[in-house]
């Protein structure tokens, strides 16, 4: 079976945030690096809840108060999801409320943390490419110059394409990717993030 298949079967053809029937798609849970992705990793999603999970800045609280039903699914991708948009949202109060009865196993709530969601903005670390644009845990970058890399005879050449990397979540000049079968550490003063198309 699909994996649209599977989501609809297990949520009834419906938002499993909001329960809306309308505009559904795929809503692979960021960083598909570290547990997103797959069944257990997506959720079916509208088109209004997956634009505000993805541009914070389109966020409507009120729109946002169905999750006082959707935190209790018993499906990771929806409580990890819930978890974000109410740590964004605690100023508001109540949804500080439903944060403190939500609980998560401990692995849930490190993968509900790798975004940053839970962070004030002055606490948050932010990853820059050479150009300054954000990169997130997932994005693909492509290395601008050739790297040596630490305690091997290897050398990860410019143009190199790294794909679904991780960020180190102290440091804001390192991330991780895959460079062949090598993980490596890479500053971010040498990449440069791809686009969607590249």
């Amino acid at each position: 079976m699909s994996l649209e298949l599977d989501l609809q079967n297990r949520s009834g053809n419906t938002c499993e945030l909001c329960v809306s029937s309308e505009n559904l798609a795929i809503y692979e849970v960021k960083p598909t690096s570290t547990g997103g992705g797959g069944i257990d990793g997506s959720l079916l999603g509208c088109a209004i809840c997956i634009e505000q999970i993805e541009n914070p800045e389109t966020t409507d609280a009120n729109h946002w108060r169905c999750l006082n039903d959707s935190m209790w699914s018993e499906f990771r991708a929806v409580k990890v999801i819930a978890w974000r948009i109410l740590s964004r949202l605690r100023k508001e109060g109540w949804p500080q409320d439903l944060l403190d009865m939500l609980y998560l196993e401990d692995d849930d709530l490190r993968f509900a943390k790798e975004t940053g969601e839970h962070l004030e903005e002055a606490d948050k670390i932010i990853h820059r490419d050479a150009n300054g644009a954000i990169l997130q845990a997932g994005d693909s970058v492509v290395l601008i110059k050739d790297l040596k890399v630490k305690g091997s005879s290897l050398v990860a050449k410019q143009g190199t394409a790294v794909r679904r990397i991780s960020l180190d979540h102290e440091n804001a000049k390192y991330i991780e990717g895959k460079v062949g079968p090598t993980q490596i550490v890479i500053i971010t003063d040498y990449v440069k993030k791809m686009s969607e198309k590249e």
